[in-house]
């Protein structure tokens, strides 16, 4: 078989069905009703189709006004919705979008807080969206906020391509922060970080759930999980007490004083990982 006729195969959707046992912690039985969809993009029609929400107008780039910003000619400012910025992000957004004619898909276009309007940008006629050339470049990160669960994974599996080949970003080896590093993480406080590591304990004080990954929980890097976010995570079916000794992926933005802390609002910023899996490799 070439390797033209292998690319079918490569392109296919797998699914990585995993549910976590409510009535067991620690143990994971396979079944089908938590689905993580990846896709493995073998190019750009790979991971195009699923972000084509409604249309939300169109228009020229006129400016672009920070790595995740752009202003059209005709004064609207859009945000790219669905990724964080790197360093490489908006040069990248400068070759790919400067005096390009942009089509604007998104569910909702209601304006943010400073006025902006939120959307996957699409260059002209294509079907892939910028977002996903950014994250396949290795040039943006996956930020979760897209709900829409084909979308979602469609960018999750253009990151994760990017991550293989070490892409942009991903060609540093300390892209991802490993979770017995805090000290680490706490100097990228305020800044939107993917950090994986193994949840030695999981405890609940209050209205929060805490996912500790030290046995210092003051000074150990961990994750919170407020009370009115833990029906997403039970619609799936994880219990969270069941991610005692799992290995996870997690992103959002870093906060804490003493120890370093990730806030998870969205089920998106959670991804599990194999027993024995290298660390940046999964997608």
């Amino acid at each position: 078989m070439t390797e033209c006729d292998e690319a079918p195969s490569r392109a296919a959707t797998l699914e990585l069905k995993v549910t976590l046992n409510a009535t067991s912690p620690g143990h994971v039985t396979q079944r089908p009703h938590l689905i993580i969809a990846i896709f493995l993009v073998a190019g750009h029609s790979a991971f195009a189709s699923p972000c084509q929400f409604e249309s939300q107008g169109e228009g020229r780039v006129a400016a672009i006004v920070d790595a995740r910003s752009v202003r059209l000619d005709d004064g609207r400012e859009i945000r790219l919705t669905g990724i964080e910025s790197t360093a490489g992000t908006k040069p990248a957004l400068t070759l790919l979008l400067g005096g390009r004619d942009v089509i604007l898909r998104s569910a909702d276009d209601t304006p943010d807080r400073y006025g902006r309007q939120g959307a996957l940008v699409f260059i002209g006629e294509s079907e892939t969206s910028v977002q996903a050339m950014l994250l396949a470049q290795g040039d943006a990160i996956v930020s979760a906020e897209v709900t829409d669960k084909d979308c979602a994974a469609a960018l999750m599996s253009s990151e994760a391509e990017a991550r293989r080949q070490k892409k942009g970003n991903w060609a540093d080896p300390s892209a991802i922060k490993n979770a017995e590093s805090p000290d680490d993480i706490l100097a990228g406080i305020g800044r939107f970080t993917v950090v994986e590591g193994k949840v030695l304990s999981v405890r609940q004080a209050g209205a929060m759930t805490y996912l500790n990954f030290g046995r210092n929980w003051t000074r150990g890097f961990a994750v919170t999980i407020s009370r009115r976010t833990l029906p997403a995570f039970e619609s799936v079916g994880i219990n969270l007490k069941s991610l005692e000794n799992r290995r996870i992926r997690v992103r959002g933005w870093v906060e804490g004083n003493t120890g370093p802390r990730i806030d998870l609002r969205l089920l998106g910023q959670v991804e599990l990982l194999g027993a024995n899996e290298p660390i940046g490799v999964r997608p």
